[in-house]
C-alpha cells in the first residue's frame, strides 16, 4: 500500500512541474498607438510578453499586488535597467529598444520572467 502512495504521489510531482513549466500560457501585449502599457506583477507578470516597435519610446508601468520578496524588484539586464517595485505602487520604466529582438526581464532572484519582443 506504502508503494502505490508513493507512485501516485510521485506521477502527480512529475504532473504538476511539467504543467507548471512547459504548460503556462504566456499573455501577449502589442504596443502600437499607444506609448506605454501597464504591467501587472502578481505571481509573476501579466502580460508576460510584450511586441514594441524599434527606436519607439515605450513606458513599461509595472503594478506590484503580489507581497512576495522576490517580485520586489524587476530587471531588464539588456537595457541595463533594476528598479524596485514598491506593493500596490505604479513604477515606470521607459525603454526605447534599438535593435530588433527578445529582451528577457524578470525579478531580482530570476525566478519570474517576461519578454519584450522588439519588431
Amino acid at each position: 500500500m506504502d508503494k502505490i502512495i508513493v507512485a501516485i504521489a510521485s506521477i502527480s510531482g512529475i504532473l504538476f512541474v511539467y504543467w507548471f513549466f512547459l504548460m503556462k500560457k504566456e499573455e501577449d501585449a502589442v504596443v502600437v498607438n499607444t506609448s506605454s502599457i501597464d504591467i501587472t506583477v502578481e505571481g509573476g507578470y501579466f502580460p508576460n510578453v510584450i511586441s514594441i516597435p524599434k527606436g519607439k519610446k515605450t513606458t513599461l508601468n509595472f503594478i506590484r499586488k503580489d507581497p512576495s520578496s522576490c517580485l520586489e524588484e524587476v530587471v531588464l539586464g539588456d537595457f541595463r535597467i533594476r528598479k524596485n517595485l514598491p506593493l500596490n505602487k505604479k513604477v515606470a520604466v521607459v525603454v526605447t529598444p534599438e535593435k530588433t529582438g527578445e529582451f528577457d526581464y524578470a525579478c531580482g532572484m530570476n525566478m519570474f520572467h517576461g519578454k519584450i519582443i522588439v519588431t
